[in-house]
C-alpha cells in the first residue's frame, strides 16, 4: 500500500501545479505561445522534483540503475522544457528576454531564472562530455551536485518571485518538495568524503 501512496502523491505533486496553472484566469486571453511558455516553466519545475528522486533510488519498485538511466532522460526533458520556456517568451517579447539574458531586467526573478538556466545547460554539457573529460566519480558528483544546488535555488526563487501563471499554494508546495528532495540526496551521497579525498590528493 505504501508504494501506491508514494506514487500517487508524486503524481499529484506533478499534476496539480500544471492543472492549476492551465486553469489560471491570467491565461484566459493570452496567446498560445505565452501559455506554452508558462506551462513549460511549470513542467520544468516538476521535473526538478523527479531528478533527485530518480538519482537517489527513492521511488519504490524502481531499480537504482533504471532510476539513474531515467534521471538522464528526465534531464534531457528538463533542458527541452527550459528551451521551450525561453524560446516561447522570446517569440512573445524579444526585448524582455534580451534584458533578462543581459541581467538588466528590472524584475528580480529574471536574473534567478537566467542563472538556473545557465546551470541546467552546464549540467547537460558536463554530462555529455563526462567520458571525454575522464572525470573521476568523486569529481563528477561534486560538479553535478554543485550545479544542482544552483539549479534548484535559482529555479525555486525564480518561481516564487513571479506572480503569474502558477497558483500560489501548489507553487509553494512543489517548491518545498523540490528543495526537500535536493537536500535529501545531498545528505545521502558521499559528498563530504569526496571533498576529503580531493583535499588529500591536492595536498600531496
Amino acid at each position: 500500500m505504501r508504494p501506491v501512496l508514494i506514487w500517487a502523491a508524486l503524481a499529484a505533486a506533478l499534476a496539480v501545479p500544471i492543472l492549476a496553472a492551465a486553469a489560471s484566469p491570467l491565461l484566459a486571453w493570452r496567446d498560445p505561445i505565452y501559455v506554452a511558455a508558462g506551462l513549460a516553466g511549470v513542467v520544468a519545475l516538476g521535473l526538478l522534483l523527479l531528478q533527485p528522486l530518480l538519482a537517489g533510488g527513492y521511488l519504490p519498485g524502481l531499480r537504482l540503475r533504471l532510476g539513474r538511466r531515467l534521471h538522464g532522460w528526465v534531464g534531457a526533458g528538463l533542458v527541452l522544457a527550459v528551451v521551450v520556456h525561453v524560446a516561447a517568451l522570446w517569440l512573445t517579447s524579444p526585448p524582455d528576454v534580451v534584458d533578462a539574458l543581459l541581467f538588466r531586467s528590472p524584475t528580480p526573478f529574471s536574473a534567478w531564472g537566467v542563472v538556473a538556466m545557465g546551470a541546467v545547460f552546464a549540467t547537460a554539457l558536463l554530462a555529455a562530455l563526462r567520458r571525454r573529460l575522464r572525470l573521476r566519480a568523486g569529481v563528477w558528483r561534486l560538479c553535478h551536485l554543485g550545479l544542482a544546488v544552483v539549479i534548484i535555488l535559482g529555479s525555486v526563487v525564480h518561481a516564487m518571485l513571479i506572480e503569474g501563471t502558477m497558483e500560489i499554494v501548489s507553487k509553494i508546495a512543489l517548491s518545498v518538495l523540490v528543495v526537500a528532495a535536493g537536500v535529501k540526496i545531498m545528505l545521502d551521497l558521499p559528498v563530504l568524503a569526496d571533498l576529503r579525498r580531493l583535499a588529500r590528493r591536492d595536498g600531496r
